[in-house]
């Protein structure tokens, strides 16, 4: 891992078609602006976890849970 310390406006550039600059600093946080090209992904991690927990945790739903949705709906348990 590379570390820097960077102010405001000051810039990184990542390759040559990718650049992060500082906006602002401040003690609690650091607002940073990137501009790369559109085929490049770029997200937050925190946000990327939160969902991966999710499709783990509906991917583990409870195994009667078909079965109480098909009731509910007024189908029959065989699918008719």
């Amino acid at each position: 891992m590379l570390v820097l310390t960077r102010k405001p406006g000051e810039r990184i550039l990542i390759g040559e078609d990718i650049v992060i600059t500082v906006l602002d600093a401040r003690r609690d946080g650091v607002r940073l602006g990137i501009e790369a090209p559109r085929g490049v992904k770029i997200q937050r991690d925190e946000v990327v976890r939160a969902v991966t927990e999710a499709n783990v945790a509906a991917a583990g739903a409870d195994p009667d849970a078909e079965e109480r949705i098909k009731a509910l709906l007024g189908l029959k348990a065989d699918g008719a």
